[in-house]
């Protein structure tokens, strides 16, 4: 008897059926948190420039404004006040926005420290496997000596850098899935 992988297909048109409605996996801090608090704004848009509205999900995984992950490998007892995940679908203009605090830096495995970032999760209708990125934030001085943010070509490096919108908690990341401008994806 052989055996005959089925094909590979999209997560179809009901791709929302599945989606997160707990809008508390957009907060990732306790209310007794004194780090700085920040609020992400992401927009995820297709190749024309379309919103992904109300099909797209956002996941994100960072550490602490100390450098470390709510793991117990990591940051066991504070677990509780940091969770360092978040799930939230967009809605229908393509956005979603996490409460969260400023990240701090971590080391990669060479030891060297990376640039404060966040781990980004995209799932979307369309899409045959979730993609990868990351958040950056713009000005940062850390920036120019993250060994992950080297390996991107510089004329792309701003697709994963994060903006500032006026008031200094409020940041937005625009996730262009094709086309011109499309967000840096990487392959883990």
């Amino acid at each position: 008897m052989s055996h005959i992988p089925t094909a590979s297909q999209t997560v179809g048109p009901f791709f929302n059926f599945g989606l997160t409605t707990d809008a508390d996996l957009g907060n990732l801090v306790g209310s007794e948190m004194k780090d700085e608090r920040i609020r992400l704004t992401f927009r995820v848009t297709d190749g024309e420039g379309a919103p992904a509205p109300g099909d797209a999900m956002i996941e994100i995984w960072q550490a602490d404004s100390a450098g470390r992950y709510a793991h117990p490998l990591d940051l066991p007892a504070e677990a509780g006040r940091f969770h360092g995940f978040g799930r939230l679908e967009t809605d229908l203009n393509g956005r979603c926005t996490f409460e969260t605090i400023r990240p701090g830096r971590v080391a990669a495995p060479s030891g060297n420290l990376q640039a404060p970032h966040i781990s980004v999760l995209v799932f979307a209708r369309g899409l045959l496997k979730h993609l990868h990125t990351r958040v950056y934030f713009a000005g940062d001085p850390a920036n120019a000596h993250d060994p992950v943010l080297a390996l991107v070509p510089e004329e792309r490096r701003a697709t994963l850098l994060a903006k500032q919108c006026g008031d200094p908690a409020a940041w937005s990341f625009d996730i262009v899935l094709q086309g011109a401008g499309e967000t840096v994806f990487f392959d883990v």
